[in-house]
This record gives structure tokens, sequence and C-alpha cells, in this order.
């Protein structure tokens, strides 16, 4: 810095160590925020653990994908905070089957059914739960859509011969967390309480289009099979589902081509 009387004083020294000073400060900032994020998820998760065991503590973390409105009341059981559809998978879903009437036959929660509202003009959603049933219709409550859904207690298969729609989406019970123990989930052994086959079976009777939402790491060749079980053979999408950038399932998309696809099918 130039004084005006030949004396000249360098005070980029001094700049840089201001500087340097004020970036520590910053650091520390972040830190401490970082630190009392990290406590918050902590006692968030023991809050958690106080109802449901801590298993399920992972996916307390995911809540906000899980249904973005969580914080207005949305209410699951055990099971429902690791099969619900995350919902931007479900409103991917919606997107790909507007359509007049969809049937959500393992509604669980009502993850799909509350986006399907939005797509298609009706939807039953069916769960042999009452306990699902009931937090499905108040989750769609929530959502401002519980009018636009049936909700029906009781069993798929019983009730499927009686059924008629445009798309029938399928999440079957997948056997809990324990899927992605093995290498390859096999259609014909883990579903329960029937194999890939019969519900495909049982759903194309209901509609032209089925859609199947499956672990991630399902055996893809028997996605085929069933597409050629068929006489004549139904034809068959396989699509990945990412979220976060990480593969989250499959969804498998048959159609008999009889008549005009849903949107996006």
């Amino acid at each position: 810095m130039d004084f005006g009387n030949g004396r000249t004083i360098c005070t980029l020294g001094a700049e840089k160590n201001l500087a340097g000073i004020s970036r520590k400060k910053k650091m520390k900032r972040i830190r401490r925020r970082r630190q009392l994020s990290e406590r918050n998820e902590e006692f968030q998760s023991l809050a958690i653990t106080e109802e449901y065991p801590t298993s399920i503590a992972k996916y307390w973390c995911q809540r906000y994908q899980l249904f973005s409105r969580f914080d207005d009341g949305v209410k699951m059981d055990e099971e429902g905070w690791f099969s619900v559809t995350p919902e931007p998978i479900a409103q991917h879903h919606a997107l790909r089957c507007g359509c007049n009437l969809i049937v959500d036959s393992f509604t669980g929660v009502g993850g799909n059914a509350i986006q399907f509202s939005q797509r298609a003009k009706h939807v039953i959603a069916i769960d042999i739960d009452p306990r699902k049933i009931r937090y499905a219709h108040h989750n769609a409550s929530i959502y401002g859509v519980e009018d636009q859904i049936d909700f029906i207690k009781g069993d798929f298969f019983r009730l499927a011969p009686s059924l008629k729609a445009d798309v029938i989406f399928l999440s079957p019970p997948w056997g809990g967390p324990d899927y992605t123990k093995v290498d390859t989930y096999d259609l014909k052994t883990m579903l329960k309480p029937h194999d890939g086959y019969f519900l495909f079976n049982i759903a194309k009777k209901i509609a032209p289009f089925v859609v199947m939402f499956l672990p991630r790491n399902v055996n893809v060749d028997q996605l085929a099979e069933l597409s050629l079980s068929s006489d004549p053979p139904w034809s068959l999408e396989v699509e990945k589902n990412f979220l976060n950038g990480k593969l989250k399932a499959i969804t498998a998309y048959f159609s008999n081509g009889s008549t005009n696809e849903p949107n996006g099918i």
C-alpha cells in the first residue's frame, strides 16, 4: 500500500492470513452443522426404535423418499417401511400406467395407489392385511386422493376372478430385506404365497397390461419365460429403477397387444 511518502507497506501476507482464518472459521461452522445433523439423525433413529425394531432405523433416514409428505402424518407398519415403493419410483410407474382403471393387487400402505390415482381415473387397491388398508386409506387422505381409490380388504387371489381392469400392478411380498442376500432372486421359489408364474397367469386374465415390481436381482430370464408362456407370447419390457444413483428394483411391463397401450407403456 502506497501512502504517498515514498513508503510502501506490503499487506499481501496479512490478507492471506485473514483469508486463511476466515476459511478455518467457515470449515468449523460446516463441521459443527454436520455434527449437529448427525446427532439429530441419531436421535431420530433412537426415537423410532422405541416404536419399531432397530432393523427399521435405516429406513427412517429415507422417510422423505418413501413419502414426501411424511411429516403430515403418514402411517406405516413395520413391513411397510421396507416394502413401500419409494415415491419417485411410484410416480414414474403412474406416468407409465395412465388409464381408466388400474388394480393395485398388493397395495400395502398405499405408496403406489396414491400416485396411480393422480394419473388413472380410478384405482382399486387390495390388501389382505386390515391394518395396511387402514394406513393406505389414511395416507391417501393426506395426499387428498382417497375418493379416487376403492380400498378393499381381501385376498387378491380369491378376488381375482371378479376383477377386470385396463392395467394390473403387482408388487407382491418379496420375502423381506433378506432377498438382497442371494445373487439371483428366483420367481419360482422366493415369491410367497404363490410363485411368479402362478401370479402372472392370474393377472393376465384381469387386464391386457401387467406390471410387476420386483427385486433388483430378479432372474430376468424368468421374466422372458413368462412372456413366452402365453400363446401368442406377450411383449415384455424390463426396466431398471434407480434411486440416488443406485439400482433399487426392476419393473417388468407385459402387454398382450390387443388394445391401445396406457400412457407410456
